[in-house]
C-alpha cells in the first residue's frame, strides 16, 4: 500500500524523513514536489493552511491515480497546539475526528457550522481500527484535532473552541484540507500531531518546536510497521 504523508512545511517533512533509512529523492509532480523514500512513504510539504494543503494533496493524489499507482492512505502530520491538560507540550495526538473549527457563519445566536447551513462537511473520521493501532504503537492520545485558518492566540478563543468542541485535544491548520482532498479521491486519512505549544495566549518563549519535531520523528519510527501492515479494508 502506498502512503502519502502531507506536512505543512519542509521542517516537518524532514522530521518524518529522519524516521526512515536512505535519502529522499525529489520527484516533481504537477503543482507539487514529492520526496520519495526508498523504504518509507512519499512525503509532501503541502503548504500552510487548509486551502493550500487541500490543493497540494489533491494534486499529488491525482497524479498518482493517473500514473496507475494510487495511494492507499494519506497522513496529515506535523506539529500543532495542544489543549491543556489533555495534550501537554511534547505529547502526541492522533485524530479520531478531523474537524474544521471555523467553517461556517457567525450569527446573532452564535457560530453555525457550514453543515447547519446545508452545505458540505465539517468533520472527517479516520478509520477507527487504524487510530487505535497508531495510539498503541506511539502512545498518542486519540481525540479531535481542529483545523483553523487562524492560530489561536488568546485564552478567550481557546475557551470558546473547547466549549464548541469538548473533545478537542489539538489545533493545527492543515488536517481538514488534507482530509477533504483524500475524501474526494476515496482514500482513507489519518492525522498525527506532535504538540509544540499550548493552545491559548501567544507566547513564543513557551514554544518547543525542536522537541515537537523530535517527537514526530520518534512517532514515525514506531509508526512504520503499522502503516506497512495496515489493510485499508479494516474498519
Amino acid at each position: 500500500m502506498r502512503v502519502l504523508v502531507a506536512t505543512a512545511v519542509p521542517a516537518e517533512r524532514d522530521a518524518v524523513a529522519r524516521a526512515f533509512p536512505g535519502p529522499a529523492v525529489e520527484t516533481p509532480r504537477p503543482g507539487t514536489v514529492l520526496h520519495r523514500l526508498p523504504e518509507g512513504p512519499d512525503l509532501l510539504a503541502a503548504g500552510v493552511g487548509p486551502a493550500l494543503a487541500a490543493a497540494s494533496t489533491a494534486s499529488a493524489l491525482t497524479a498518482a491515480a493517473l500514473d496507475g499507482a494510487p495511494y492507499g492512505l494519506v497522513v496529515s502530520a506535523g506539529i500543532g497546539g495542544g489543549f491543556a491538560p489533555g495534550a501537554p507540550v511534547g505529547s502526541l495526538v492522533v485524530a479520531d475526528e478531523i474537524t474544521a473549527a471555523d467553517l461556517g457563519a457567525e450569527t446573532a445566536d452564535g457560530f453555525l457550522p457550514v453543515t447547519e447551513l446545508g452545505f458540505g462537511a465539517v468533520t472527517h473520521r479516520p478509520p477507527a481500527g487504524l487510530v487505535g493501532r497508531v495510539a498503541a504503537a506511539t502512545g498518542a492520545r486519540p481525540g479531535t484535532v481542529l483545523t483553523g485558518s487562524t492560530v489561536t492566540g488568546t485564552a478567550e478563543r481557546a475557551a470558546l473552541l473547547r466549549a464548541r468542541h469538548p473533545r478537542a485535544l489539538a489545533e493545527a491548520m492543515e488536517g481538514f484540507g488534507v482530509a477533504e482532498a483524500a475524501a474526494a479521491h476515496g482514500v482513507p486519512v489519518l492525522e498525527l500531531r506532535a504538540v509544540s505549544n499550548p493552545v491559548g495566549p501567544r507566547d513564543r518563549a513557551a514554544w518547543r518546536i525542536g522537541d515537537a519535531l523530535a517527537a514526530l520523528t520518534d512517532a514515525f519510527g514506531k509508526l512504520a510497521p503499522v502503516l506497512g501492515s495496515w489493510n485499508p479494508h479494516e474498519q
